[in-house]
Order: structure tokens, then C-alpha cells, then sequence
């Protein structure tokens, strides 16, 4: 099947759009974009590869869905479109980015700047349903994912894994720790963040590492 995604992903990943899982995904996403209103818009599903190709990677972070409003979503986990309100998870992870490095938020949500650094920014599904949060959940989209985090585990060095929430650390947890660096805290939610993902300092610890193993640091 020729997916149209960046050249280096599009290359380590040929094997996975070629099992009967992926076609039976596609077929199910085509439906609902041709029936639903589904986000991001098409040509977006796959914008965290086109602005993190494989050999670029130095930290992954993991998500669960896109967003499901209208104009917030477009590829990238965490991050909005610009000119679009800051959703409440993005706002603590501002917070925490300002008290731990002292960098004060843009007038923006939008996190480009970190994927074109090195930052994967990967939701474990990459479409949803408007207003239906999950609904393409169980699609296959995780096993793709999943099989993209294994690649990055087996195939590269001194990753950065940032895992916010239960959901994400299930999701990493055959990850080598001998290999990369996981952070692990609780989600950046509301509900949760008060109880240890204000404090963990994952920004500085994720530079502070890259630089110990000769990398580039990211300009958060």
C-alpha cells in the first residue's frame, strides 16, 4: 500500500502498511472522513513524521488522541493550530516548561518548533471523530504505533521517552531503559497535574541528557 508519509518513516515502516491490519485501518478511516466530520484534516495524520523524519528523533512524546474540536488538531500531540485557545493540558505543560527552565509561553499552541528540533510528537491514535473523543480507538492505529516506538527502541540510541499519564507508560513499557532515558509522570491534565507533573522537570532533564551523550539539546 503506498502511504503517503515522510521518506525515512515511509522506509523503515514498508513492512507494517503491507499487513492486513494497516488496509483494514485505511479502509475504516476513508469511510469516516467520507461520512463524519474526522480530525485532523487528512492531509495532517501523519504531520508528526513529516516534521520528525526517523534519523532526526532525539525525544518522544506520547499521547493518546488528537484532539476533537473543531481547527485544534493537526497532527501533532499536545499541540493546536495556531490562533486556537490553549487546551488545558497544553497550559500546564507551558507552566511547567516556565518554572522549569524559566521560559516564558508564546502566544501559541502551536509545537512545530519542537517536532523540526527532534521532538516526535506521537498520539497512539492518529484520527478521531469530532466531539467523540476515542472513537477511532481499537482501529489498528495503536498497533502501528506501537510497532513505530519499537523501531525508535530497537533501532536507535539515547532517545528521551517523555510518558505523561498511565496511558502513555503502558504504552512504553517494553521500552529499553539501558538503551534510552523514560520520564515518567502523571498526565498534564487538570486532574492530575498537581500530583507530580508540576515538578518533574522534564524539559531540563531531557536537555540535560541529550548533552551528556554528545546531542544537540532542544530549544523548548
Amino acid at each position: 500500500m503506498d502511504v503517503n508519509i515522510e521518506k525515512s518513516w515511509k522506509t523503515l515502516l514498508e513492512d507494517e502498511f503491507k499487513k492486513p491490519y494497516f488496509s483494514a485501518l485505511v479502509s475504516f478511516v476513508r469511510q469516516e472522513y467520507k461520512t463524519h466530520q474526522v480530525f485532523p484534516p487528512g492531509k495532517e495524520i501523519f504531520n508528526a513524521f513529516e516534521q520528525c523524519p526517523y534519523d532526526q528523533t532525539k525525544v518522544v512524546i506520547i499521547g493518546q488522541d488528537p484532539y476533537h474540536g473543531e481547527g485544534q488538531a493537526h497532527g501533532l500531540c499536545f499541540s493546536v493550530n495556531d490562533h486556537v485557545p490553549f487546551p488545558p493540558s497544553l497550559i500546564n505543560i507551558y507552566k511547567e516548561l516556565e518554572n522549569d527552565l524559566g521560559i516564558k509561553p508564546p502566544n501559541h499552541g502551536n509545537l512545530t518548533r519542537w517536532s523540526t528540533q527532534g521532538v516526535l510528537l506521537l498520539n497512539a491514535t492518529l484520527t478521531v471523530r469530532s466531539n467523540s473523543p476515542g472513537s477511532h480507538q481499537g482501529r489498528g492505529w495503536e498497533v502501528f504505533t506501537d510497532s513505530v516506538i519499537t523501531h525508535l527502541n530497537k533501532g536507535k540510541s539515547n532517545l528521551v521517552f517523555l510518558l505523561w499519564g498511565s496511558y502513555a507508560q503502558n504504552k512504553g513499557q517494553f521500552i529499553n531503559t539501558e538503551r534510552h532515558l523514560v520520564i515518567k509522570s502523571v498526565h498534564p491534565s487538570p486532574l492530575a497535574a498537581h500530583r507530580g507533573f508540576f515538578g518533574s522537570k522534564p524539559f531540563s532533564r531531557t536537555n540535560d541528557y541529550l548533552i551528556a551523550h554528545g546531542l544537540e539539546p532542544i530549544r523548548w
